[in-house]
Parts: structure tokens; sequence; C-alpha cells
């Protein structure tokens, strides 16, 4: 069994680290079996929250608009994290998405990591669920589920319980996620994007020509979803 970790969880606005962006982080960090330290903030994803989302998680466009963007929270995130693996169910997710971060900042995150959803799989195989709130409910642990600290503090009540069982598999193992390379903004986009900016006379401060298609496409929606889809005339 490792000892020492920083369990972690985030909340995002989807699934794709490609298109998708991180709206909270929690963290904990455990040395020799103890938590020494906490962290959680919410962060401006830099577009609407998914209603679907806010549902689920709770956060909604408020709770975020004054946080910082994720370009000024990676750096901490990394320090939190150094020298330690991270800890999480299915951690594969969030690690993508910070990886991605880090990416697109010029920065490296690379970490071990153990994963309490693949740990289950292996000490409970006959269990019917292995979601975090089924284990919760099964080993009757009573938390709020979908915020991130909260989160991050399950996944380590929940490893340590697994490890009490059996502690195969209880050690950190490589973390592996290639962020996909940037595409520069396709011209039917850089078209769309300029009559929208036209059109609304909307205030956009960035040079349309150095988006990538991700950030171009997230402008888009961001316009649409605050102006609506503009009518042919």
């Amino acid at each position: 069994m490792t000892d020492s970790y920083v369990a972690l969880d985030i909340e995002t606005t989807g699934l794709n680290p490609a298109e998708d962006a991180i709206i909270e982080i929690g963290a904990v960090r455990v040395e020799k079996g103890t938590a020494v330290d906490s962290y959680q903030t919410f962060v401006n994803p830099g577009r609407p929250i998914p209603g679907r989302i806010t549902q689920i998680t709770g956060i909604d466009d408020g709770m975020v608009c004054n946080a910082p963007s994720i370009d000024k929270l990676i750096k901490d995130v990394i320090e939190l994290t150094n020298g330690l693996p991270i800890l999480g169910h299915n951690i594969i997710f969030d690690y993508s998405f910070l990886k991605k971060a880090a990416s697109d900042c010029g920065m490296q995150f690379v970490r071990n990591g153990i994963d309490t959803c693949k740990l289950a799989r292996k000490i409970l195989p006959d269990l019917p669920g292995k979601s975090l709130e089924y284990l919760c409910g099964y080993f009757g642990i009573d938390v709020r589920h979908h915020r991130a600290l909260e989160d991050a503090k399950t996944a380590s009540l929940i490893y340590k319980k697994l490890c009490a069982i059996n502690d195969i598999g209880g050690h950190a193992e490589e973390l592996v996620y290639r962020p996909p390379k940037k595409e520069p903004i396709t011209a039917k986009q850089k078209s769309y994007l300029v009559s929208l900016i036209a059109r609304y006379q909307v205030r956009f401060e960035k040079d349309v020509n150095a988006l990538t298609k991700s950030e171009a496409s997230k402008a888009i929606d961001s316009i649409i979803s605050t102006y609506g889809i503009p009518r042919r005339t």
C-alpha cells in the first residue's frame, strides 16, 4: 500500500479534455497516512457552464465568474502534487484535464497514479457496482458527491478501506495521456466568428487569426449562448 499521495478530483464542463474545461479542483495531500494539506478552488472556464453540469454538481456561472482561469492555477496543482502520486476514482480523467492545462501553458505534468476504481475491480470483483457512489454505499460512507474536495476525500477513504481488505494493486502506476495537437482555426470558423462579432458588436480582444480550432469553437458557442443563433435574412 502506498501511504503518501495526493487525492485529487476535478469538476468539468464535459468529458473531453480537448474541448471542455475545468470548473473546480479539490485535493488532499496525504503523507504516511495522514492528511497534511488540502486545496479547493473554483476555476473560471471562460464559457457558460452547461445546465446538465449545474444539475449534477450544483456549480453555476455565478460561482465561477470571479475565479481564476486554469492557466493561473495549474502551477499550484503541479506544486501541490510534486513528489507524490495522485489518487482518484478513474484518475486518468482528472489527470488528462490537468495534463492538457499544463501542456497549454508550456509546463510539464508527469505523475504516477492510483485508481480506486481499478483497485475496486481487483479487490471486489463480484460487487455489482464500482462507481464512487456505489462504493460509498457499500462502505457506509456519507458524502456529498460531485464536488471536487469531497470526492477527493472520499476516494482517499475508499482507498484505505480497499487496502484494509486486500493490498493487491495498492501501488502507483504510470499515468499516460498525450494532449492532442492544436489545430488552427478553419476558414469556415473564421468567417462565421467574424460575422458573429460584427453582427452583435462583441468586444473580442483576441486575434481571431491566432485562435486554434478548439478556441474558435468555444468562442462561437459562447456568443451564440449569449445572443442566440442569428436568423437568416
